[in-house]
């Protein structure tokens, strides 16, 4: 605040100046270099006084992170070449360099290095990626050069025999040389740390193990890749559902619970959900609790929590009555066909409105599912499908709520394009102009509405009483939805 206000105070003597005839130029040039000096200083303070760097004692164990089986058990083998490094010395094996830990967001890859400064016995640095690079050149590399020496003194300092060094963003300091052309200095940094990789040797003191964290490696420069820097790879993904389960028991062990909640029930709905996400519906599922005045987070909770962390909080959107018949009718539309071609499959369907809908069906697989057929693809089209052909059967027209459901089908049409599973047979849909896919597309489309249409057609009465019904309670569970379809059936 206080350089803001000495800036556009200078600016003003120097306008003042100028307007009364004064050469400012052997001022200006004067100023902007004490600026740059000033500023560089700064830089180098901030590297000598290291802030950015976290130092901490972590007390995460392995044990503390659930839902990564696989990727603990190879981080703690790659992990044992340095808890054990006499006997690996004594068979002649080099120390690893570098621990990569790739995956989407919120999975939990800054705990796991927590954790392997724990299992390690060693002391603990975490950085972010974009700590490193500055607009003056040197900076980023002396950064380095500072953090793998500050590492050595704590190391020296906590009379460890090793340190571990945390990297967050690992894509912004090892982007791949010469993406960014016009500015030099990301590759500066880079090959400094590469640098200071290749001198890691256990004569050279306390062992430093470089772990770094990226959801995008495919940006990384191959130097960084290569044996001898980063030795081993580790992916860390989204969790099963045994390993939900187990999140989700680790973040409610601190919170009371009620005797009707089926934490099974919440992981089998929270598919493709990471830990960070888990973590907040607990949080957000106690938050709720306290809202209604309870002793206990009870299953409805938990249910709300993970409706608010999927799609948002509940909006005073007030449609008219009109409006919240089309809504009703749509999303009927949906989850009578949902029911129909994959039963047991709705979760809740909801005239609410929540972030950006004014309704929505929730859905949730009978098992974690990672390959589709075609038959599955062209169900989930027919699914989207159906909310705008259940307005056009019962209303005679659609409507623009339908856009977000067309999209959704556009992209499964373009999966099923990518897998062969059309007339265009196996290809590189990359390499096919518009006019040779949108025939395509119209037609698999096109096919599906057929189908679609007639079961909406063959079930309209049942379609209405359920708008009726939601239009009356606002909200219906999948189990009193298939309730009513039995006995309407």
């Amino acid at each position: 605040m206080k350089r803001d206000v000495l800036i556009g105070l200078g600016v003003g003597i120097l306008a003042f100046l100028l307007v009364m005839g004064y050469n400012i130029f052997p001022i200006v040039l004067l100023g902007l270099g004490g600026y740059f000096l000033w500023t560089f200083g700064i830089s180098r303070q901030v590297i000598k006084n290291g802030q950015g760097v976290a130092i901490t004692s972590t007390m995460v164990n392995f044990e503390d992170i659930g839902g990564q089986t696989i990727a603990k058990k190879e981080l703690q083998e790659a992990l044992d070449f340095l808890r054990y490094s006499e006997r690996m010395k004594a068979l002649g094996i080099r120390p690893l360099k570098g621990i990569l830990l790739s995956g989407p967001t919120g999975t939990g890859k800054t705990l796991l290095a927590k954790a392997a400064a724990k299992y390690t016995d060693s002391s603990f640095l975490a950085v972010s990626g974009s700590e490193f690079v500055e607009m003056y050149a040197g900076v980023g590399a002396e950064r380095v050069r500072s953090l793998f020496r500050r590492a050595r003194e704590i190391v020296k300092k906590e009379k460890k025999s090793s340190a571990i060094i945390f990297i967050d963003e690992m894509d912004i300091l090892g982007a791949k040389r010469g993406s960014n052309v016009s500015h030099h200095e990301y590759d500066q940094t880079l090959n400094q740390l590469l640098i200071e990789m290749d001198g890691l040797k256990t004569d050279q003191g306390p062992h430093i193990l470089v772990m770094a964290a990226t959801n995008r490696p495919e940006a990384l420069d191959p130097a960084i890749l290569r044996p001898g820097r980063f030795d081993r790879q580790v992916k860390v993904d989204l969790p099963d559902k045994e390993g939900r389960i187990a999140i989700l028991k680790i973040h409610t062990k601190n919170k009371p619970l009620a005797h009707d909640v089926d934490l099974e029930a919440i992981a089998h709905e929270t598919f493709g959900f990471s830990g960070a996400h888990l973590e907040s519906v607990t949080n957000e599922a106690a938050i709720f609790a306290l809202r209604d005045q309870a002793t206990e987070i009870t299953g409805r909770h938990l249910h709300e929590a993970v409706e608010k962390v999927m799609l948002g909080e509940k909006l005073d959107r007030k449609p008219t009555a009109e409006e919240l018949r089309r809504i009703a009718i749509h999303e009927s539309g949906h989850a009578m066909l949902a029911e129909t071609v994959r039963p047991n499959s709705v979760s809740q369907v909801s005239i609410r409105s929540r972030g950006n809908a004014l309704g929505y069906v929730r859905h949730y697989p009978k098992d974690d599912l990672y390959l589709y057929t075609q038959a599955m693809l062209e169900e989930q089209i027919m699914v989207a499908l159906a909310g705008a052909l259940a307005e056009e059967e019962v209303l005679g027209t659609r409507s623009t709520g339908a856009a977000g459901d067309y999209e959704q089908a556009l992209d499964l049409v373009e999966k099923m394009l990518s897998a062969g599973m059309s007339s265009l047979g196996v290809t590189d849909v990359s390499l096919l102009s518009a006019e040779q896919r949108q025939p395509v597309t119209k037609d698999i489309l096109a096919q599906l509405e057929k189908r679609t249409m007639f079961i909406v057609q063959q079930n309209k009465n049942i379609l209405l009483r359920i708008s009726d019904l939601l239009q009356e309670e606002e909200s219906l569970n999948g189990d009193t939805l298939r309730r009513y379809l039995q006995n309407a059936a």
